[in-house]
């Protein structure tokens, strides 16, 4: 049976190299993709979370990936307060996503030496197989 592909996504470059990543991943495996979405509440407390809006933005972008409609996807999504990446493996571990495809940003020639704290503790912690891409 085949595992469904997660992506972390956000509307970063690095969130768009991931989904656009995942796509191929989901495509090659034939597979299902789970557009993973943590909203970081504290951030938008003024506005209250709108995880319904979030899914909508994600929702639009997914459907704009090249080959996209290929591919039966869904959002879930999930607010926090705290840690995005615990909540980011929690999701994945949900949706039983194997691999979680997450993108990271470009670095400078020192940055290349360590990962973003985000990505490193997604690494560490996630139980199934985790692909990075570069944005």
């Amino acid at each position: 049976m085949a595992m469904t592909v997660g992506v972390a996504f956000s509307s970063t470059p690095a969130g768009q190299a991931a989904l656009r990543e995942a796509v191929r991943e989901a495509v090659r495996r034939g597979t299902d993709l789970a557009v993973l979405v943590v909203v970081d509440t504290v951030e938008h407390a003024a506005a209250g979370p709108d995880v319904e809006a979030a899914r909508d933005e994600t929702a639009r972008r997914a459907a704009e990936v090249e080959g996209g409609e290929a591919v039966a996807w869904r959002v879930e999504t999930a607010p926090t307060r705290g840690d995005v990446a615990d909540v980011l493996v929690d999701l994945a571990v949900r949706v039983e996503a194997d691999p979680l495809v997450i993108g990271a940003r470009r670095r400078s020639p020192v940055g290349k030496l360590i990962l973003g704290s985000a990505v490193r503790s997604v690494l560490m912690q996630a139980p199934m197989a985790v692909l990075v891409t570069k944005a």
